[in-house]
């Protein structure tokens, strides 16, 4: 009786803590929930990086590396949707839980929390950076003949809005902002690439590469699949995502997740290809890191551009904050035992949103961040984890198609892992070399 008692004190417990932790505390999503928080997360500021990532890469390389990345992480992030409830009458609920039913409890923790908390918070410190840029730029095109301020006042004007929205508790919470952003998003690209046909192709267009030396070629090109790699990132948060649809044993959750995610995916189609391929060709390798800054004219029109990309950014880093926040109240409440409670909620939000500013303030390198945690942690959960847990799970038989798909994503992705973070690194130092702190 004793035994029961305890157990069910346990499960009370349990379901006490899982009704207040931001990822399983509302399951009431509808499917286009799923699909505008799939686009928010995917089509971040990386968009805006791939004409110059183009330009890196070249014409043949370039929409190959685009359009076999697109058909990858489809593919990848379709198992994930399929995994999220093959154990009946259970759901993983959070990436690290796939993993451990994948690789063991230990292992799978070690295997994909840090990776996953690299993207995460990169993602949150690139965003404050973006935010404060595109803030600047917004500024600098509005009054041209004001008195210049420092970005690192605009990343705080952009750190500002996160103190407050991070209190909003759980991922339905933030599906109106996640919504803004989504639109933002394709009204932004949709910018980009028309102002770029407005504005015509450059009289003297240059589509070789930018760098004249062959290791600068090697590293730059090493560093542009980086950027590619940072903008098809969303799969660190799909699993989460699913976590708010509802499920039954009849409607299981996959249906209306995948049907988002489809409609997530040709949303993507439609902000990434014109703008990468427009972009590259109206400017050749003379584009800037993020297409934006090469277009001065017509002003208000990038003035606006430049105010979309903050909403959309607002809305991104919620949306990757949210599992952040999520492992620190869990570990908090679980293994240190704090009460769930609102000031604990308080504290532990804001000290991230600080520390994300902080860092973002102190290392606002946009280009080469994005090459080097492009290729270090996002080519890992995005290209070849899934498949690594398909095999361990699913153990397809040897030389089928699955097989075969699933080794030659893994051994893309393990490629791209080892050799964007390299170009990406070069491209920090080179950008440090003239950089003054808090400038």
């Amino acid at each position: 009786m004793l035994h029961i008692l305890i157990d069910d004190e346990k499960l009370a417990r349990q379901k006490a803590i899982d009704d207040w932790l931001p990822i399983t505390s509302s399951r009431n999503a509808k499917w286009w929930y799923s699909a505008f928080h799939n686009v928010t997360a995917m089509v971040g500021a990386g968009v805006l990086s791939l004409p110059y990532a183009m330009s890196e890469l070249g014409w043949g390389p370039g929409v190959a590396v685009l359009f076999l990345s697109w058909i990858i992480t489809l593919y990848t992030l379709w198992q994930m949707v399929e995994m999220h409830e093959m154990v009946p009458g259970k759901r993983f609920d959070r990436y690290h839980e796939l993993g451990q039913y994948a690789f063991g409890e230990k292992l799978g923790l070690y295997i994909v929390v840090p990776q996953q908390l690299v993207v995460e918070i990169s993602v949150g410190i690139i965003y404050m950076v973006t935010g404060g840029q595109s803030l600047k730029k917004f500024h600098d095109t509005v009054c041209s003949s004001c008195k210049d301020i420092k970005l690192t006042y605009f990343i705080m004007i952009f750190a500002s809005v996160h103190f407050v929205l991070c209190h909003l508790p759980n991922f339905n919470s933030i599906s109106g902002v996640s919504l803004a952003a989504a639109v933002m998003s394709l009204s932004y690209s949709t910018i980009a690439w028309s102002a770029s046909v407005h504005k015509g192709v450059k009289p003297d267009v240059d589509y070789g590469f930018k760098a004249r030396s062959t290791s600068g070629k090697v590293f730059n090109f090493f560093s542009a699949l980086g950027d590619v790699a940072f903008a098809y990132a969303g799969h660190n948060v799909v699993l989460e995502i699913q976590a708010t649809i509802p499920s039954t044993p009849e409607k299981p959750s996959k249906g209306p997740m995948w049907k988002g995610v489809v409609v997530a995916y040709i949303v993507i189609a439609l902000c990434y290809f014109p703008v990468a391929l427009i972009g590259y060709w109206m400017f050749g390798n003379s584009v800037d890191d993020n297409i934006l800054l090469s277009l001065e004219k017509p002003a208000w029109l990038i003035a606006m551009a430049n105010m979309f990309v903050v909403v959309h950014v607002i809305g991104s880093y919620q949306i990757y904050a949210m599992p952040v926040f999520d492992m620190l109240e869990t570990f908090l409440v679980k293994q240190l035992n704090f009460k769930p409670s609102t000031p604990l909620r308080f504290i532990v939000r804001n000290i991230y949103v600080a520390f994300t500013m902080f860092v973002g303030i102190t290392f606002p390198f946009f280009g080469g961040l994005l090459g080097f945690f492009g290729g270090f942690a996002f080519a890992p959960t995005t290209y070849y984890l899934p498949c690594i847990m398909w095999l361990a799970i699913y153990k397809p038989k040897r030389y089928s198609l699955s097989w075969w798909t699933n080794w030659i994503c893994i051994v893309l992705g393990l490629c791209l892992m080892i050799v964007s973070p390299i170009g990406g690194l070069r491209s920090i130092i080179v950008s440090a070399k003239n950089y003054q702190f808090y400038s």
